[in-house]
């Protein structure tokens, strides 16, 4: 938390406000949205203003808060208290470093700032019978703090967007890291206080907690929202699992990935771990009387547990640890008083989360009174139906309305997948429910532009078809553009695909549950009714069919197979797949006879692929090939028969050492990722023809040495991660690039315009030897020599050649055209004819050794000029810019010598960073 001493903070945010404007308003409204985002304020009570001084409490909030938020309104300056306030709150500014955040909440801060009309006519109102120095006081506070930047009221549409955009400054400046939870936190703080009020009772001990309840019922919301509450106390040492079944269920290393998240996030440690049962050594070992905070939500089995050690033994005393879980099994270790219970939303409650979001307010719409309460009786007080089918009536007429009800009450009201099958049905057409059961069968988890591009191949329209899904709540969107969706949704779209019989699954257009297809593979009994297909097989284990199994599932689109062998004759597997991921093959590599024409993702993972294909067949609809952990593979595929690849995937192929050249012959190639290939040499040049790429990730591959400057020509390039390499140099050419937003090279990480100044130092400055010879540069280390040309008599040879052997570059700054004298000119002559063979002497007797001079630039005008056209101008330095603004001049017989333009490119920018 950024302070400017130690002092102690108490409190997060003071709001010092009128409490007759602004206390059941605004004020109200900002306070429930910064305890919402688990920020810690200070509201005073009525009760506390009265007296004429303030007391002891008040105070030491005042100079207990980190950021004090000064609400001023209209009858602001009728309360001496809030004057009394504003004069402690600037005092604790000036003592403590306190931020000050003034509101102009309905008033104009230069009435304020001058005391004017009936703000200045209140003031001088509540001033009078007080002493003229505490007027005097108040009159300065106010001057002052309506200089403060700030938020103006009439510049923002709402209360509602302006209260957001104070609690994301306050979060800039606290820099905390909070969980993203429901838009609507309808009943959600009753429940967190029962909840943290327990865990402020257990502090002197660990403090073990269950949160169990059935889907849908807020579990996962309330766990988040006593994470963001408390997660402060503990120092860094917390961490947050997310939805473990399905990162389980999705991966089959899902356990071990959490163990090795839990010691990065507690303990900043990455560990590469190898089983379970290591995983669960290192992190007793590591853990063991740690105070910590840990939240494990949605586990589902005993041995996730075990595995992430949720021992209270284990921890050091005051540590945290939450469960969440719809298996009240998993909770038997836990006393009755330590597991709390999802129970509905009452009357009043689900009535205001239902309008929230079938109104955005929270009562019902004038006429649609009756209608909302039934809807709302219908969904039984669970938050998730009430936000599925709030989302899907809103901006519909009343027909509709009764049309969905009369839909309702046919449905049990115990049967929650069918409450929100209404969603299901309610969308438009068949491509956008065929994309929801697609994503409810296998997708979940998987990146939404992937998903989009394969669904988009089989027809789908999935671009805007996902859009109408996320608005309707049928699916979510998470941080990293993962597509997620609840369970109780997941399960009513695979019930829909089940409706036709649970005896007869090769009827069904989608096939996830393992028994049932083993069962139809085995009896090849499969249709062309099916469309989508996983098989998973245990881990060690391996499972052969032949491919007639697939014979007669000719429409067969989406294909997931692990540890699957298939012998016989590929062709037979049908030729309209779009996506197939297939883990842990056998083959050597990918059969002549498997028509892949129409496919438009491909991942083969974790296999024996020693080629990619013998015979390079055109698919001209192939987006994505991810080849990662392919540890055989030598060579990329010859790219030329796969005109329109997107993406390139093949991390951590251990034996990869080739690049096809073709690959610079790919027009929308937007993605390559080579992590990880340990070797893999230098790339061919081809590589940085690429134009389109906007990502080139090289992390790990410690062969590869050098970058070419011809990364210049990837112009469309935004992300260069290549930590860990063997490159010792950062391209001089990547400065000039227009499009590199984030970099992380030769142990520079962050965004260009964070890192590129440190580069360019690093160019320019290779020794530690410090030769500035102008003020503003004294101190750095740079082998720099800086002159300011205040005449036409220019003395340059003494101290000059005094530091000539040690000379990187030279920046000068001229005042006029004129002083570029001839002496100038051939002073600039002289250093390019230096014989950097042999060596020289001087008419001082100075031996001139070494001279490596890398650039000169020459400025024109005064100072104070061209930073200010540099400051409007440097995020595009251009030769345009570099030529209007600074006239180069330099000896054109010795042009080719040096990189001038890039050089002087570099000068200017440093000393734009160093003089500002």
């Amino acid at each position: 938390m950024p302070s400017s001493s130690d002092h102690p903070w108490i409190y997060d945010v003071f709001i010092n406000f009128r409490g007759k404007d602004t206390r059941n308003d605004f004020v109200s409204h900002l306070n429930a949205a910064l305890q919402n985002r688990g920020i810690k304020t200070f509201l005073d009570d009525e009760k506390l203003g009265k007296g004429e001084k303030l007391g002891p409490q008040l105070e030491k909030a005042i100079e207990g808060s980190l950021i004090s938020i000064v609400v001023l309104s209209p009858d602001y300056a009728e309360s001496s208290w809030c004057l009394n306030e504003l004069v402690h709150i600037l005092k604790c500014q000036k003592t403590y470093g306190q931020v000050v955040m003034p509101v102009f909440y309905h008033v104009d801060p230069s009435v304020v700032r001058k005391q004017t009309g009936d703000f200045g006519k209140a003031l001088e109102l509540t001033a009078t019978k007080k002493e003229d120095k505490l007027l005097s006081n108040w009159k300065t506070a106010l001057k002052q703090v309506a200089t403060i930047a700030g938020w103006d009221c009439y510049n923002i549409r709402n209360k509602g967007e302006l209260a957001k955009q104070i609690v994301e400054a306050i979060l800039k400046i606290l820099d905390i890291s909070l969980l993203s939870i429901t838009k609507y936190p309808i009943g959600l703080e009753s429940r967190v206080q029962k909840i943290t009020k327990f865990i402020d009772n257990q502090s002197n001990k660990v403090c073990m907690i269950g949160i169990w309840g059935m889907g849908g019922s807020g579990k996962t919301t309330t766990a988040k929202a006593i994470y963001n509450k408390i997660h402060r106390r503990f120092e860094g040492r917390t961490s947050f699992f997310e939805s473990i079944r399905e990162v389980c269920d999705n991966n089959s290393r899902g356990v071990i990935h959490l163990q090795q998240q839990l010691l990065l996030d507690l303990l900043q440690i990455k560990q590469e771990i190898h089983s379970i049962a290591l995983g669960m050594t290192k992190i007793e070992k590591r853990l063991r009387g740690q105070k910590a905070f840990i939240v494990l939500d949605d586990v589902t089995t005993p041995e996730q547990l075990k595995a992430l050690c949720a021992d209270p033994k284990l921890f050091g005393s005051g540590s945290v640890l939450i469960i969440t879980t719809r298996d009240a099994r998993l909770l038997n270790s836990l006393s009755d008083d330590h597991i709390f219970t999802m129970t509905e939303m009452d009357k009043y409650q689900s009535l205001e989360l239902f309008c929230w979001h079938a109104f955005q307010q929270p009562n019902p719409r004038e006429g649609f009174c009756e209608l909302t309460k039934k809807v709302v009786a219908y969904c039984g007080g669970l938050p998730l139906a009430l936000e599925v089918l709030g989302s899907y009536l809103s901006m519909r007429k009343k027909l509709e309305w009764k049309s969905a009800l009369s839909k309702l009450e046919k449905i049990p009201n115990n049967q929650v997948q069918q409450k929100l099958r209404i969603s299901y049905d309610g969308l438009e057409d068949y491509t956008e429910k065929d994309i929801f059961l697609d994503i409810c069968c296998f997708f979940i988890g998987k990146n939404r532009a992937d998903v989009t591009e394969i669904l988009n191949g089989c027809g789908l329209h999935a671009d805007i078809g996902i859009v109408v899904l996320i608005e309707r709540s049928l699916i979510k969107v998470d941080k990293n553009n993962k597509l997620q969706m609840h369970d109780l949704l997941r399960d009513m779209g695979r019930a829909i695909v089940g409706e036709i019989s649970v005896k007869e699954p090769a009827k069904h257009s989608r096939l996830w549950f393992h028994d049932d297809v083993l069962d139809v593979l085995s009896k090849k009994t499969g249709t062309d009714t099916i469309e989508g297909m996983i098989l998973k097989c245990q881990r060690t284990g391996r499972i052969i069919f032949g491919t007639n199994s697939f014979q007669e599932m000719q429409k067969l689109r989406l294909l997931k197979l692990d540890g699957v062998h298939l012998m016989g004759d590929y062709g037979l597997i049908s030729k309209q797949l779009r996506w197939v991921d297939w883990q842990r093959s056998t083959f050597k590599f990918i059969p002549n006879d498997f028509d892949l024409e129409n496919l438009v993702v491909f991942e083969l993972k974790h296999g024996n692929v020693r080629q990619v294909w013998q015979e390079t067949k055109l698919l001209d609809k192939l987006k994505i090939l991810n080849l990662s952990h392919s540890k055989y593979l030598k060579s990329t595929p010859d790219f030329a028969k796969l005109p329109n690849l997107e993406k390139l995937i093949m991390k951590d192929c251990q034996s990869l050492s080739e690049v096809h050249t073709s690959i610079g012959d790919l027009k929308n190639l937007l993605l390559i990722n080579f992590k990880d290939c340990t070797s893999l040499g230098n790339l061919p040049k081809e590589v940085y023809k690429v134009r389109s790429v906007k990502s080139l990730i090289l992390s790990g591959c410690s062969m590869i040495d050098k970058l070419e400057e011809d990364i210049l020509q990837m112009e469309s390039l935004t992300t260069l991660i290549a930590a860990n390499t063997g490159i010792k140099q950062v391209p001089y050419s990547i400065a000039r690039s227009k499009s590199i937003a984030y970099i992380s090279l030769c142990g520079y990480e962050g965004l260009s315009c964070d890192v590129f100044p440190s580069l360019i130092w690093s160019w320019m400055s290779p020794t530690i030897n410090s030769l500035s010879l102008i003020h503003p540069f004294a101190g750095n280390s740079l082998s720099l020599v800086s002159l300011d040309v205040e005449s036409n008599n220019m003395d340059y040879q003494s101290p000059m050649l005094t530091v000539l052997s040690k000379l990187r570059c030279v920046w000068v700054q001229c005042h006029s055209e004129n002083q570029l004298t001839q002496e100038l000119r051939r002073f600039i002559d002289d250093l390019y004819d230096v014989n950097f063979t042999e060596l020289e002497t001087t008419s001082y007797g100075h031996q001139i050794t070494n001279i490596s001079l890398k650039s000169i630039g020459i400025g024109m005008g005064s100072s104070q000029i061209v930073l200010d056209t540099l400051d409007k101008s440097l995020a595009q330095v251009s030769s345009k810019l570099i030529y209007e603004d600074f006239d180069g001049a330099v000896s054109t017989t010795k042009f080719d010598k040096f990189l001038f333009f890039s050089n002087l490119i570099l000068v200017v920018t440093v000393c734009y960073y160093y003089l500002r």
